[in-house]
């Protein structure tokens, strides 16, 4: 069995943005991996969605530069394209300022 691949972003959540829920946040970050066609992982089950993990969920109406959120990857991507096709699908507000793989 081959090991599950990681990439840990560090994204900030700036201006309107902050008064998005953390379900939304995880769907917004769901869709743009989806028209990035990045290869992330899909859940097993009946209804199958994006591993996608946000260490931890800010309440509503706060403001973060260093928010980490973990993606499970299918296939190698670098993390630098990684982060760049993401952020030209995300709105603005939201922005990954950094990526990298880990084990």
């Amino acid at each position: 069995m081959e090991l599950q691949r990681k990439i840990k972003i560090i994204f900030s959540k700036t201006d309107d943005m902050r008064f998005i829920s953390h379900l939304d946040l995880l769907r917004l970050f769901q869709r743009a991996s989806r028209r990035a066609r990045l290869p992330v992982s899909l859940t097993q089950g009946f209804n199958p969605h994006l591993k996608i993990s946000i260490t931890r969920a800010l309440k509503l109406g706060v403001a973060s530069q260093g928010e980490e959120a973990i993606f499970y990857i299918d296939e190698p991507v670098k993390p630098g394209s990684f982060m760049e096709s993401i952020n030209s699908k995300l709105p603005s507000g939201v922005k990954v300022v950094s990526a990298e793989e880990i084990a």
